[in-house]
Formats: C-alpha cells, structure tokens, sequence
C-alpha cells in the first residue's frame, strides 16, 4: 500500500454518492431559483414598459434608446436588446390578468420557451394551456415547439367515441380526455402504405416518441398481448396503462380504413382486459381504435351498440393541417415560380 493512500471506511462510497447527489439537487435547485427570478424581472420590466407605452405613447425609438441605456448599465448581462424588451413588454400583455406570474405556469417555464408561445399562438387561454402542458410534462423547448406546430391542444379528446354512453360522468368526460383525433406520427418518418405490422414495430421502436404523442400519463404495458380464451389464442396489438386516470387502454391498429367488424374485434379485447387484468381500483378500461382513414357515419353507427368503451381515430404522418396543406403550392407552381424548366 502506498504511503499516502487512505484506507477508506466501510460505507465511504455510499456516503460519498449521497454527497454528490446534495450538490447535484443544490444545483438544480438555484437553477430553478435563478430562472424563477429572471422571468419575474422580465415580466416587471415588460410590464412597466407596457403601462408607460399606454400612457405616453412609447415608440420603437424610445424602447432602442432604452436597450441602448440598460445594456450600458449591466454590461455583463444579456437579454436587454431592443427586440428581446419587445419580447417582455408582449409576455407581460400576454400574462396580465393580476395574478403574480410566479404563481402561474409561464413563470416556471425558461424565457426560451414563453418566446416560443409568443411566436406561435395569438389565443390567451390556447398559450396557458401549453404553458401548464409544459411544466406538467417537462417538455424542453424544442418538445414544446413540436407540440404547438402539432395542434396537439385541438386534437386532444376530438376523436368519436361512445364515452359518454358506456361510462358514466365524469368518467366519460376524462377518457375523452385521451383520444387525440389525428394522432401524428411524423417522428417515425414513413410514408405511403405500411403494413399494420411495420407501423407497430416502427412505434416500438420509437416509444418515447410514441408515448409523448399519445400524451400524458400512458406507460407501456406490452405489445401482441397474449390471452387464451379456453383454447383459443389471441393477442391485441397494444396495451397501455394510464398511471393517472387507473385505466389500461388497449390500442388496435389499422392501416386502412374504419370498417364496422374492427369495432366488434378491439370491444372484444376491451372485455378480456377488464376481465382478466383490470383490478377493483381500476377505471374500466378503454380501447383506442387507430386507423387510415374512416367515415365518421359508419364509426357512429359501429360504436352506437357496441358494448365497451372505445374511440375511433386516424393517424397521419404529417404535422401540417390538412387547411394550411391546401394553400401550398404544388411542385409544378414551385417549379414555375422558381423560373426552373423541365425536360419531358
């Protein structure tokens, strides 16, 4: 043993790691406290340049001469540019009901991501919904952009289903609550037709991203779930528990489009769950029907006697609405405008 090496006590390393994980929850900590205390400041500082604009008619000049002033002041801080107070005097329009912004969901969020909500949303209560969605989920800021670009707040509860027949209030009102109506699955990045098969195994595949897509509070049970019903085998694509409503919810699958017998099909798999896995603490349970395409007519008339509790959605591997695809030029008028020519 060298003459200066430490015989270390029973116990060192143990004690060493309970250390470093104190300095480590130390450091997240005055993290949180410092940004808590930066987007209070911004939002002040905003909010005192939004009441002198209203009451004094500010302009862009006096706001670049302020920029100019404050940045000479703290030399050695950041964020005091003309278009970043523009930026703060909107986050304190944007949040001015009275109640202090520490005690709402943007004042625990980064400046990165209240920018974001600034940029892409125009609607007051649409930005607080996102900015909860976020703190909830812990959502970076590139997860909260995809979130926004994907309209995942009107899609979320807008897929059909017999809720409201099969479960009673507010049960009904909660499982709607997680049937988004399309789901998309861009992150898989495919295209066209695939077999059902292969889109399973690409959302195995994939399952931080799938679980994000399917939203909050779904944990991963298994995939092709065996059950043997006196002889014979079947197994259903997959099942879900969802660790805040106590409910599994079992999802089917369907490249295609909606038809009636698939309704018959994934109630049968809703009753074997509630039979042989739900417990006396469970929601009931619920299936998710995701398919290619689907006429609503048909899906009303299937899920009208069906007998569980199911919804029936579409997937789509795009992220940009069906609306806003539309006005898009075609790759013809891409070309034209482009001044680019094709040989025939």
């Amino acid at each position: 043993m060298a003459r200066n090496e430490v015989v270390l006590p029973t116990g060192y390393s143990d004690f060493l790691g309970s250390l470093k994980q104190r300095v480590r929850d130390a450091q997240v900590h005055a993290h949180r406290t410092v940004n808590t205390q930066l987007i209070e400041l911004y939002w002040s500082l905003g909010r005192a340049i939004l009441i002198k604009q209203e009451d004094q008619g500010w302009g862009t000049g006096v706001i670049n001469r302020l920029s100019q002033d404050l940045r000479q002041e703290f030399p050695h801080m950041t964020g005091f540019s003309p278009s970043n107070l523009q930026y703060m005097r909107a986050f304190a329009a944007a949040w001015s009901d009275g109640e202090p912004i520490s005690q709402q969901a943007a004042g625990k969020l980064a400046w990165g991501h209240i920018m974001v909500l600034l940029d892409k949303l125009d609607d007051s209560e649409t930005r607080r919904w996102y900015a909860a969605a976020a703190v909830k989920n812990g959502w970076s800021r590139n997860v909260l952009l995809n979130q926004v670009k994907n309209r995942t707040l009107e899609r979320t509860g807008a897929a059909p289903s017999n809720f409201t027949a099969e479960l009673s209030a507010p049960d009904s009102e909660l499982a709607q609550q997680i049937a988004k109506d399309p789901y998309v699955f861009d992150f898989l990045e495919l295209a066209g037709e695939v077999a059902e098969r292969d889109l399973e195994q690409a959302l195995m595949a994939r399952i931080v991203e799938t679980l994000r897509e399917l939203g909050t509070g779904f944990a991963f049970v298994g995939r092709q779930v065996h059950f043997d019903v006196a002889g014979d085998d079947f197994y259903l694509d997959l099942l879900f528990f969802h660790v805040d409503q106590l409910r599994y919810v079992v999802i089917e699958l369907k490249t295609g489009k909606f038809q009636p017998e698939y309704a018959g099909k994934l109630g049968f798999y809703v009753s074997l769950v509630d039979d042989r896995l739900r417990r006396e603490a469970h929601a009931p349970t619920v299936g998710i029907l995701i398919c290619g395409d689907r006429n609503d007519h048909t899906v009303r008339y299937a899920l009208g006697r069906a007998g569980s509790p199911m919804a029936v959605s579409t997937y789509t591997y795009e992220s940009l609405p069906a609306a806003e695809k539309q006005v898009l030029p075609d790759a013809d008028e891409l070309t034209a405008a482009l001044g680019w020519h094709t040989e025939e």
